[in-house]
This record gives structure tokens, C-alpha cells and sequence, in this order.
């Protein structure tokens, strides 16, 4: 009784052949994209038997990479010669699990006369003679089984407009004008107000088919526009800029299934948390799930999109340029609604490497993805999209002749850091924005007791290696312990020490691109979230526990924050206000010695405009000596330090405390009391219950100072002897004791 009955695949991973009681209805070869294919040949009445029979994947892509030539790629893998994600090949945080099965939902769809074939709401807002109306253009894709006469029923909000489909017409377009909407921000800009859209698919007053989904009425421009200094890479949400404070997101589980809704919905709340407001989905993994973006648009997380190219040069010759083709064009229409998604990138790195990497000997005349990059996906953006900017490739500097990785012109990646320099060389760079930069630590405890049996534990036992993938990584992460802090006296040394110089690291970077502004427009770290237990560059670890980066990034992207930046042969503050109210307060800093006496102090009067920056050069008495530091003393204003030595340097004296705990709702308070000064203090619960969480981490204290953490954890607070653990090593730390 059907015109239609199809079989629709949301994500089979990668290269298999589907059949339908024994018949083959349809192949795949491209993990990335939708496939719907007609059963009505094969179907029958009562059990029906489908199979999904795949092909390894080394299997394809090295027969891909055999017949159209090597091409360079930033690991040994022929990941560039198909079209799943390239992290399952392995990565320098990732391991390799190139695997295959059915990723996403599958249905069985049937359909009479018609069927809505897609559906793109290209949403906009429109101001004329003072007046503010939101548009939603629906560009309509149908599929007949005949020539009868359509009807469109178009909503968006209380808003309704119907069109007529002549006889044998497949598309359509229909405008819908929403007057006054209320706008969505992201979520530290404003509200999310999200709008109802629906598209009704009639004939003869009986409805065929339907689509709905939430929009989102906003305006994205990114001002890319050369000037006095080079070419701005400036995001702009509803016609004002915006300082971007984001991360890049890599898939959150090596095996893809395994993600869920829940586990998502903790990831972003976690950045919200932090005070990020943009992710950058990286060209490695993959393009997000529906929650994901729904998340995105409900908690107001701005979204670039990278489309899928990673590190590697990619043949444009066919199979690859049509499926290439065939994704970007379902992904550009599946992901339209949201508001959320506010740029796409043509790639990660792949560019810059054709430029660095020395790939131009080796591919010669071989394709290498400059089409897709600088041709087909800006004209497809255009065309499927066209509310939302598009640039080539990340980095890029915004014009083919450029260096694609140079720091006055548009977005840049920063590797000289972590790979061969110390991270207070990230005040050399005086970049428009930054879209990667990033530093290594290991997990939480509880989750290198969970990731390795190694007795006893040590940085370089064999499991603490294997879960190491970077080049160089635990060198590298030496070479920034010696640079900066003490010796190392034992692995609960190391895993503390090393996670500090990681969040002291990102902090260090993220301050000086925000003291920039406005000439730079935005850092996004490397990295939110891991996808295994690992040492590597993420704030949040593979087990879901929060790293010490994660309490500097909170601290780093506040809307208001004070930094000491070099000047000179000295130092300034410098006040960055992001809010959308002027900053005025009092600011008090102390010079110190490494024993906590204060060698000088002073209060001034602050004023900062919104959206603006304000900075005094420390001269004469309040200027530190060699040996002293800065530290600012207000409860109300947001905490700076300079240090004038490395902590392995400096004369500090073994740390002094007390420690008070109470029982509070869900967990236990700890009230620290400073008698020394104390560097960098931090409270890892979860060496004493895995499930334990704390509010706060990364304390200076001068003597005389209190620090008071939350812990929830039900068990340490049922438990004396748990709860006492919490006032002293190893739970309880500061660089200093």
C-alpha cells in the first residue's frame, strides 16, 4: 500500500553493503553522512532479515591509497584515504581503534504520494525602517511517487505561511516573517530564546509528512576585513564582537557508540561552567549528534564546525570528491536549524602543512584537498547555508599568497609552545586569534589507578607510557617541570606538579591574548575533553574528572579579570572587563617576600568601560625586586600574581597551615588557613573517593589568608578518617610543601 518504504541510516562507520533478505539494497563507503535506501524489492510480509556486512577499513582505504598514489599524512595510516573520522587511526592523545558497526540510529520509513527529502531553514534577522523581523526561508527538497498537487503549511513561532506545489515540482521555498523576535546570545551575552519551526506536507488536506525543530534567531558575521595591522579574524553575534573563549572538542569516547545524551549534556555544562562560550569541533572526529547541538543551542555554546579533514594531504579524485561532496551537503542541511553553529572551516592544519611540512616534493602533481578547501565547500556553504561564514582552513591567514600560520592575519595554531619552547613564549606572539594552543599533564589519580596496574607508580612505567601518545611527551613534560619547579621527589610530586604547570601554562596564554584585545579576538585551547584515559592536553580527563586546567580556564575566562603582563624590563596590570557594564572598584596588591612579609602595598581607584581594557605600569615603590612578588589583595576583585623567579628559585619556606573541616550538605567543607605563604593549593578529593568533586583549585595565599573548598562526596563525608585525610599530603598540596 506504499509509494515508499525506505531503509534510512544515520551512520553506518564506513565501507559495507547492506542487504535485505538476501537482496542488496545499497553500499556505503562514508561514515560521515546519511544513506536512505528503497526496500520496497526486497521487503516482505512478517520477519524480514537485515544485514549490514562491512569491510575493514585498512582493507578499502589501502587499496584507495594503492591506486591513487601516497600522499603525506602527519601519522603512518591510510586514514586519508577514507571517509571516517581520522582520530580512529590514532592520534597524539587517541589510540588507534579503526573500527566498524552501525554508529547511529537506523529506521525503517514508509511514505505515500510524497515525502519531505529534506528540509533547510536558513534563518536570518532583517531590520528595516527601525523595525526588527526574523526570517525563516525553508528551502524544501521533496521526493514524489506522482504528479499530484502539493501543499506546504510553513510555521516558525506563531507565524504560518502556505505554499502551493505544482504537479511534479521537487522543490519548493517558503518565507515565514517572525516580527520583534527575541534573539539568542550566547550564554554570556544573553538569553537562548528558541523559536518552534515546523514544515506540514499536505495533499488534498491529508498530511503526508512532517518536520519541526527549534531555531534560533541570530545574526553571524565574522569581520575578516584587512587593516592598519594585517586582516582581524573578529566573530560578530547579532552585530556586536565578541571575545571568543572557547576550546576545541574532540569525540568524547574512542568508540563512538558508546557516547550518550547524558554523558554529552555533563561535557557541555562542564565548559558552560568554565566560562567557555565556543567550541571548535575539530576536522579530525566527526560531525556532532542532534543532542549535541541541541545542547549547544539551549546552554548558549557558540560552535565552530570544522569539515573533516585532519593533517594529511586528501585525493580530490573520484570516489572521493562525489562523497565528499555528498556529505558536506548533508551535514550543511542536517545542522542548519541550530543557532549555535556559527562558522565552518574547511579544515584542521591541512593548509599549513602543505606549506611547513614538506609535502610539496612528495605529492608533485597529486591532489591534495586544495579543491574541496578554496572551491567546493565554500561554494556548497553558500549555496545549502548562507547564513554563515566560511574560512578555508585553520590556521589560515585569509589569503591564498599568505603564510597560512601568520600571526597578524586571521586565526593561528600554536605548536612552537609544548613542542620546542617554554610556555612564557607565548608572550612572543601578538596573534589577531588563536584557534589551538595547548599543554600536556596526566589525569586525575583516580584515573591513572584506573587506566594502570603499575606497582609502584612512576611517570615512565609501561602503562604510563602506553597512555602517553604525544612524540616526546614525557620529556617535554620534564622539560617544562625544570624550567619552572622544584625537583621532583616521587610520582605524587610529578602528577601534581605537572598538572599545575599545565593549567599555570593555558592560564599564562589565555591571559596575554585577552590582554591584547582588541587587536586579538579570541584563544581557543587545546583541548576541553579526552576520549580514553591519557596524558594529554585536556582540561577534562577521560574518566569525566576535572583537571586543574579546568579551575584555571574557569579563572582565565571570567568576564572580568586582573593579569600582571611584562612591560618592559617591568611589569603592568592589566583590567580586562568582557561585561556589559562599566567596572568600577578598588584594587589593592601587596609586594611580598617569598617569607610573606609585605614590602609595599597600595589601593587604587579602577574604572574600565564595558567590553574594554584599562592598564597601569608599576613604577617606583610598588615595582617588585628580584625575589619579591605581586599578589592582589581585595576579596572582591579578582586575583593576580607576578612572580619575579621560578618557583624553583624562589626562597620559599616549607608550607604551614591549618586545616578545619564541617560537614556540609553532600560532602565536607575545608577551611585552610595560611601561616606561610602558599603556592598554587589544591585539594584532589578523588585520591579518597573516586566520585568526589571540589569547587576550587590554584591558590596563592599570603600568611594570614583563608581558602575554603566544597568537596561533595557522600562517602568522605560518612567517614572520620576520610574526612581528616582531606587536611594534609596527598590530598591537600601546594607547590611548597
Amino acid at each position: 500500500d506504499w509509494d515508499g518504504v525506505d531503509l534510512a541510516f544515520d551512520g553506518l562507520d564506513t565501507v559495507a553493503r547492506v542487504s535485505l533478505n538476501g537482496t542488496v539494497v545499497g553500499e556505503t563507503a562514508n561514515m560521515h553522512r546519511r544513506y536512505r535506501f528503497d526496500a520496497r524489492a526486497a521487503i516482505r510480509e512478517g520477519a524480514n532479515e537485515l544485514e549490514v556486512a562491512f569491510t575493514a577499513p585498512y582493507t578499502y582505504a589501502e587499496a584507495q591509497r594503492e591506486r591513487l598514489g601516497d600522499r603525506p599524512n602527519a601519522y603512518p595510516e591510510p586514514g586519508n584515504f577514507i571517509r571516517k573520522a581520522a582520530c580512529n587511526f590514532g592520534w597524539d592523545w587517541g589510540p588507534n581503534l579503526a573500527g566498524v558497526g552501525i554508529w547511529r540510529p537506523v529506521r525503517l520509513e514508509t511514505w505515500r504520494t510524497a515525502r519531505l527529502a529534506e528540509v533547510v531553514p536558513h534563518v536570518s534577522i532583517e531590520l528595516a525602517d527601525g523595525a526588527v523581523t526574523g526570517v525563516v526561508e525553508f528551502a524544501v527538497d521533496l521526493q514524489r511517487a506522482g504528479d499530484a498537487d502539493l501543499e506546504l503549511v510553513c510555521t516558525a513561532g506563531d507565524q504560518t505561511t502556505t505554499v502551493r506545489v505544482p504537479a511534479g515540482a521537487g522543490a519548493a521555498r517558503a518565507r515565514v516573517e517572525v516580527p520583534n523576535p527575541r534573539a539568542w546570545w550566547p550564554h554570556n551575552r544573553g538569553a537562548q530564546f528558541l523559536y518552534d519551526a515546523a514544515v506540514s506536507l499536505r495533499s488534498g488536506g491529508e498530511e503526508l509528512d512532517s518536520w519541526s525543530h527549534r531555531i534560533g534567531f541570530r545574526k553571524v558575521e565574522l569581520d575578516t576585513e584587512p587593516d592598519e595591522d594585517g586582516r582581524p579574524y573578529r566573530l560578530k553575534i547579532n552585530g556586536r564582537p565578541v571575545w571568543v573563549k572557547g576550546v576545541n572538542w574532540i569525540p568524547d569516547e574512542a568508540l563512538f557508540g558508546r557516547i550518550d545524551p547524558a554523558r554529552i549534556e555533563r561535557r557541555l555544562r562542564q565548559a558552560v561552567a568554565a566560562g567557555i562560550d565556543y567550541l571548535r569541533v575539530w576536522g579530525g572526529g566527526v560531525y556532532e549528534s542532534e543532542d549535541f547541538y541541541r545542547l549547544c543551542d539551549e546552554l548558549g555554546l557558540m560552535v565552530g564546525q570544522d569539515f573533516l579533514f585532519a593533517c594529511a594531504a586528501y585525493p580530490e579524485e573520484e570516489p572521493f570528491w562525489s562523497e565528499v561532496e555528498a556529505e558536506a551537503r548533508d551535514n550543511l542541511a542536517r545542522l542548519a536549524p541550530h543557532p549555535s553553529l556559527v562558522t565552518w572551516t574547511g579544515n584542521n592544519e591541512n593548509i599549513w602543512g602543505w606549506h611547513d611540512w614538506d609535502w610539496q616534493e612528495p605529492l608533485g602533481d597529486l591532489t591534495w584537498g586544495a579543491g574541496y578547501y578554496h572551491d567546493l565547500l565554500p561554494k556548497l556553504v553558500s549555496e545549502v547555508d548562507g547564513t554563515r561564514p566560511y574560512w578555508p582552513g585553520s590556521p589560515y591567514s585569509g589569503a591564498r599568497e599568505l603564510h597560512p600560520n601568520e600571526q597578524a592575519h586571521g586565526s593561528v595554531h600554536i605548536w612552537d609552545v609544548w613542542n620546542r619552547e617554554d610556555y612564557a613564549h607565548y608572550r612572543d606572539w601578538k596573534p589577531r586569534f588563536v584557534a589551538e594552543f595547548g599543554y600536556q599533564a596526566p589525569p586525575t589519580w583516580a584515573t591513572v589507578r584506573r587506566m594502570t596496574t603499575d606497582e609502584p607508580l612512576q611517570a615512565e612505567t609501561p602503562n604510563m607510557l602506553w597512555h602517553q601518545k604525544a612524540a616526546d611527551g614525557q620529556a617535554k613534560l620534564q622539560r617544562g617541570l625544570d624550567a619552572h619547579l622544584p625537583p621532583v621527589r616521587d610520582f605524587d610530586d610529578w602528577l601534581y606538579f605537572t598538572q599545575v604547570n599545565q593549567a599555570r601554562a593555558v592560564r599564562l596564554g589565555i591571559e596575554h591574548f585577552r590582554s591584547l584585545q582588541p587587536y586579538c579576538t579570541g584563544s581557543v585551547v587545546w583541548q576541553l575533553n579526552d576520549c580514553w584515559p591519557v596524558t594529554s592536553w585536556a582540561a577534562i580527563d577521560g574518566e569525566e574528572r576535572l583537571k586543574p586546567l579546568w579551575y584555571a580556564l574557569k579563572d582565565a575566562y571570567a568576564d572580568r579579570i586582573a593579569t600582571f603582563q611584562p612591560e618592559g624590563d617591568g611589569v603592568k596590570l592589566v583590567l580586562v572587563n568582557d561585561s556589559d557594564k562599566p567596572w568600577g572598584s578598588v584594587v589593592g596588591f601587596w609586594k611580598c617576600t617569598p617569607q610573606g612579609r609585605i614590602n609595599g602595598r597600595a589601593l587604587l581607584t579602577i574604572g574600565v568601560a564595558a567590553r574594554d581594557t584599562a592598564e597601569l605600569v608599576l613604577t617606583g615603590e610598588v615595582a617588585p625586586k628580584p625575589g619579591e612578588f605581586l599578589v592582589t589583595g581585595r576579596e572582591d576583585f579578582p586575583r593576580a600574581t607576578w612572580f619575579t623567579k621560578e618557583d624553583k628559585d624562589m626562597d620559599w619556606p616549607t608550607a604551614e597551615f591549618t586545616a578545619e573541616t564541617r560537614p556540609v550538605p553532600g560532602g565536607v567543607e575545608v577551611k585552610v588557613t595560611a601561616e606561610t605563604v602558599l603556592r598554587d593549593l589544591c585539594l584532589f578529593p578523588d585520591r579518597l573517593d573516586p566520585a568526589a568533586t571540589v569547587d576550587k583549585a590554584l591558590l596563592t595565599l599570603i600568611p594570614g589568608e583563608e581558602a575554603v573548598f566544597t568537596v561533595t562526596s557522600e562517602a568522605i563525608a560518612a567517614s572520620a578518617a576520610l574526612t581528616a585525610a582531606l587536611t594534609s599530603k596527598p590530598v591537600l598540596r601546594a607547590i611548597n610543601d
